[in-house]
Parts: C-alpha cells; structure tokens; sequence
C-alpha cells in the first residue's frame, strides 16, 4: 500500500463568477520513504496540490488515501489530528514565535497530544540536537542566523516522529550556503530516519537533492522524473 494515494484529483476555485481550475484529474502515488521536489511557475498548482496533501484543503473531486484512509471523508478535528501526528511543516518565513526560545518552539505541537512538560523537554532537546543546535535550545529566533532559525523549524517538524515533512520553499529566504546545508540536513533525514520528504522549490539545484522530480503546468503534472507514475 502506498503511502500516499492521489486519484483523479480536481480543484477548482471560485472567483464571483469564474471558476479557476487548479488541479486537473492529478492522479500519482508516493511510497514510504520518498524524497520528492514539486516543480513549476507560478501558478502552475503546486502549491494547491500541497495544501491537499497537507491537509490543510480539500479537493473539489477525486480521492486521496493516506495510509490508506480516505482524507475526503474525515472531519476537522481528524483532520487536525493526521496534520499533528502523521505530517511536519517547513515554510519559507520558519513560523517561529519571536519571543519564544528555540526549545519551546519546537515543544509547541506536543502542546495538543497532552504530553507532560518534562517529557516536552527531552523530545524537543533531541529534536533540536538531531538538526545540529545543541547549545542553542534558550536562544530566541532574533539570536539566530536564518539558517539556524530553519533547522529550528524542522525541528519543530520531526518532534513528533510525523512520517512526512511537507517543505514550501525552505531554502527561499536563504543564501547558497546556508541552503546547501538545510537541503543536506533533508538528505540525511531521508536516508537514516526514512521520513518522507515533499519539496516545494523553484530552484532546479535544490530539487536535485530529491530522487524524484514532479513538474507542474496549467494544473496537471508535465513531467515525473524518477518515479513510477510518468
């Protein structure tokens, strides 16, 4: 069974009386452990087909299986509970709360599985050693470099042992360097940890570090190279 199971799916939005047609019949499937960059211009629908995947919208048709539950059918409360224990976020502005230290970032989405404080603690200390911030979990975002402050935003993202992080543009806001080295940290959490990864970038040298490339035009996929659904 596939990890995640996308089967004709359409979005269309309103506008007054034009209806915009986001996605059109996409139809793909993601296995377990996959690292995968979603290409395309502006709107091409890539960021419409993450916010699906995501959770965070629901197509207008079409089915979408997680881990083989029908997302279609779920409620809000479910839904917030998948986006909460089975998917970790990374955006391009990190989301951080200013005055809020690095540790108690990343301790905020254990704040709703009702986990005790010091157990909190000692999950975001390992998240926050995991991504290479060991000594800077009492650091507030304003003491941080941008690349420190992404890492934080991951994470924020792995402390809840989610099988899938969704990153939109996380290297948008960086310099070479510093992204080159987020995009490494993605790497070797893929390949030691097999979490999934879902890569939203413009920038054909990030998408590199992906095994699997999915181009997106007009609405539907153009291209999918490096998986099984070209």
């Amino acid at each position: 069974m596939a990890l995640i199971d996308i089967q004709g799916i359409t979005k269309i939005y309103q506008l007054g009386d034009v209806s915009v047609k986001a996605l059109c019949a996409v139809s793909l499937s993601i296995e377990n452990g996959e690292f995968i960059a979603i290409m395309g211009p502006s709107g091409s629908g890539k960021s419409t087909f993450m916010n699906i995947l995501g959770c965070l919208d629901k197509p207008t048709s079409g089915r979408y299986l997680l881990e083989g539950t029908d997302v279609g059918s779920l409620g809000r409360d479910e839904l917030a509970a998948i986006r909460n224990k089975k998917i970790g976020f990374v955006f391009q502005g990190f989301n951080l709360l200013s005055r809020t230290s690095a540790l108690e970032n990343v301790e905020l989405p254990m704040l709703y599985n009702g986990v005790t404080a010091r157990e909190r603690e000692q999950k975001a200390m390992a998240a926050l050693k995991s991504v290479g911030l060991e000594g800077r979990e009492h650091h507030f975002p304003n003491q941080l470099s941008g690349g420190q402050q992404q890492r934080v935003a991951v994470a924020r993202a792995l402390v809840n042992n989610a099988p899938i992080i969704f990153a939109d543009e996380p290297t948008g806001n960086l310099d070479t360097k510093t992204s080159a080295e987020i995009m490494e940290l993605f790497t070797k959490l893929n390949a030691e940890s097999n979490i999934t990864i879902i890569l939203i970038t413009h920038e054909p040298d990030i998408a590199e570090y992906s095994r699997r490339i999915i181009k997106f035009r007009d609405g539907c996929i153009m291209t999918d190279e490096g998986g099984k659904n070209v």
